[in-house]
C-alpha cells in the first residue's frame, strides 16, 4: 500500500542552468560555436582519411574511428545542454535520462579501448618496425576495432538496466549538466550500494587502460631517444606526441571524475570537471591531429581542396 501511494518520477529537471535573460545566450553562442567546431573538425578528419590512399593504414584508421566516435559522444549530451540553456523547462523524460547516460559512457568505453589499441599500434610500430605489417594487419586491426565497440556497449549494459528497475519517487532534479550515474542514483528511494561493485570494476577497466597506454608510450620515448637520425627521432616525437596529448586530456578528465571515489568536489568544480571531459576533452581533438600533424593537414588540403578546385573548374 505504501509502495502504491509513492509518486513515481516520469521526469528529471535540471536545476543548474542558467535562465536565457541571465547570461544563458552568451553560453549558449559559445556552446553551440565549440559543438559546431568539435563535428565539423572530427568529420574533417574522418573523411580526410577515408578518401585518401596516402592515409589507410592502422594508425589513421584509428584516428578516424576515434573522430567518428568523437562525433557521436558530444552529440549525446551537448544538444540537449544547448536546449536547457534556451529553454524554460530543462527537462528530460527517465527513458532519455537512462539513453543519455547508457550511449555516453558506453561511447566513452569505446574511446579509451581505442585509444589503447593506438598506444599498442605505435608500440609495435616503433619498437619492432620490421614485424608491423606482419602483426598490425587489415583483419586485426578490424578485429580490434569491432571488439572495442563490442566491449564498450556491452559493459555498461548490466548498469543501465539496474538502474531502470530502481524506484525514484521525488525529488527530481539533477545537480549536472548531463544525466549522469551518481546525481541520478541520488534521487533513487532505494539502497544504491550496489553501484559500488559496478564502480570498482569501471576503476579497474580505465586504470587497465592508463596502464598499458603509460607503459606502451614509456618504451616509446626510450626507443626514440635511442634514434640516431635527429629527423627521424623528430618525426616520430612528433607522431606521439598528439597521441599522448589526447592520451592525458582524455584520461585526465576521466580520472578527476570517476576515480574520486568518496571525495566530494564543490558543485562549481564538478560541472568544470565534467565540461572538461565532456566538452572541453574533445575541442581539442581536432586541434591536435589537424594542426600539429603534417601528414593530416596534407591529406585535409588534397581531398577538400582538391575536390573544390575540380568544382570550380567544371563550372567554367
Amino acid at each position: 500500500m505504501e509502495q502504491k501511494n509513492r509518486s513515481v518520477v516520469t521526469e528529471f529537471y535540471f536545476s543548474d542552468f542558467p535562465q536565457f535573460e541571465n547570461g544563458g545566450l552568451l553560453l549558449f553562442l559559445l556552446l553551440l560555436f565549440i559543438y559546431l567546431f568539435i563535428i565539423v573538425g572530427n568529420s574533417i578528419i574522418f573523411f580526410a582519411v577515408r578518401l585518401d590512399p596516402r592515409l589507410h593504414n592502422p594508425m589513421y584508421n584509428f584516428i578516424s574511428i576515434f573522430s567518428f566516435l568523437e562525433i557521436w559522444y558530444t552529440t549525446v549530451t551537448i544538444p540537449k545542454m544547448l536546449a536547457n540553456l534556451v529553454s524554460k523547462q530543462k527537462t528530460i523524460s527517465f527513458l532519455g535520462c537512462l539513453l543519455q547516460m547508457y550511449f555516453f559512457h558506453s561511447l566513452g568505453v569505446t574511446e579509451a579501448l581505442v585509444l589503447t589499441v593506438m598506444a599498442i599500434d605505435r608500440y609495435v610500430a616503433i619498437c619492432d618496425p620490421l614485424h608491423y605489417p606482419t602483426i598490425m594487419t587489415p583483419r586485426l586491426c578490424a578485429q580490434l576495432s569491432a571488439g572495442s565497440f563490442v566491449c564498450g556497449f556491452l559493459m555498461l549494459l548490466p548498469e543501465i538496466a539496474w538502474i531502470s528497475t530502481l524506484p525514484f519517487c521525488g525529488p527530481n532534479q539533477i545537480h549536472q549538466l548531463f544525466c549522469d550515474f551518481e546525481p541520478v542514483l541520488n534521487l533513487a528511494c532505494a539502497d544504491t550500494s550496489m553501484i559500488l561493485v559496478e564502480d570498482i570494476i569501471h576503476a579497474i577497466s580505465i586504470l587497465t587502460s592508463v596502464f598499458v597506454i603509460t607503459l606502451s608510450y614509456a618504451r616509446v620515448i626510450m626507443v626514440v631517444l635511442r634514434i640516431p637520425s635527429g629527423e627521424s627521432r623528430q618525426k616520430a616525437f612528433s607522431t606521439c606526441a598528439a597521441h599522448i596529448a589526447i592520451f592525458i586530456l582524455f584520461f585526465g578528465s576521466v580520472s578527476l571524475m570517476y576515480l574520486r571515489f568518496s571525495a566530494v568536489f564543490p558543485p562549481l568544480l564538478d560541472k568544470a570537471t565534467a565540461l572538461m571531459f565532456a566538452v572541453l576533452a574533445p575541442l581539442c581533438n581536432p586541434i591536435i591531429y589537424s594542426l600539429r600533424n603534417k601528414d593530416m593537414k596534407d591529406a585535409i588540403r588534397r581531398v577538400f581542396c582538391s575536390h573544390h578546385g575540380l568544382e570550380s573548374s567544371s563550372s567554367h
